[in-house]
């Protein structure tokens, strides 16, 4: 098995989209991802990119990515938001997530972020006990809070 850790360019968007659908229908959402290509590939590569990609790429096909985006905590300073970490289905338990998680912790120090965050199910077994193996803190006297783009036009 031959894999390459390298960072997302436009051209991958349409499989990254596509991965990000199957995590979708894995987190029981498969009608949530609403954004169109254009949108996604202007939100990472237009005039303002918002988010950076990290994808694990065997023999010329992404099997896996992990993408973040800037958060700022006006305790902490610039923090690392890991939105989404994905292997696909036949390739987990490969290592892949391990290689792509390992580059975003690389990619941390690079940056000098302050720290790294991020949100797993709670019913989602094999990520918690793989970012257990990090020592990773969860916390649980937080409350997910969020508003729609249609409930925010309603206001």
């Amino acid at each position: 098995m031959s894999i390459i850790i390298r960072t997302a360019v436009k051209a991958d968007c349409s499989r990254l989209l596509e991965l990000i659908k199957e995590l979708a229908v894995y987190e029981k959402a498969p009608d949530e991802v609403t954004v169109s290509l254009a949108e996604f590939e202007n939100a990472g590569f237009g005039e303002n990119p918002v988010w950076k990609a990290f994808v694990a790429e065997e023999n010329g096909i992404i099997q896996g990515f992990g993408l973040y985006y800037i958060r700022y905590s006006t305790w902490k300073g610039c923090r690392m938001y890991l939105e989404d970490l994905l292997v696909t289905e036949k390739m987990r338990g490969k290592g892949l997530g391990k290689m792509i998680f390992d580059r975003l912790i690389e990619e941390a120090k690079e940056k000098n972020f302050k720290g790294m965050t991020w949100q797993v199910l709670d019913w989602n077994d094999p990520a918690i006990n793989f970012y257990e193996k990090y020592n990773a803190e969860f916390d649980s006297g937080w409350i997910n809070v969020s508003l729609s783009k249609e409930q925010i036009d309603k206001l």
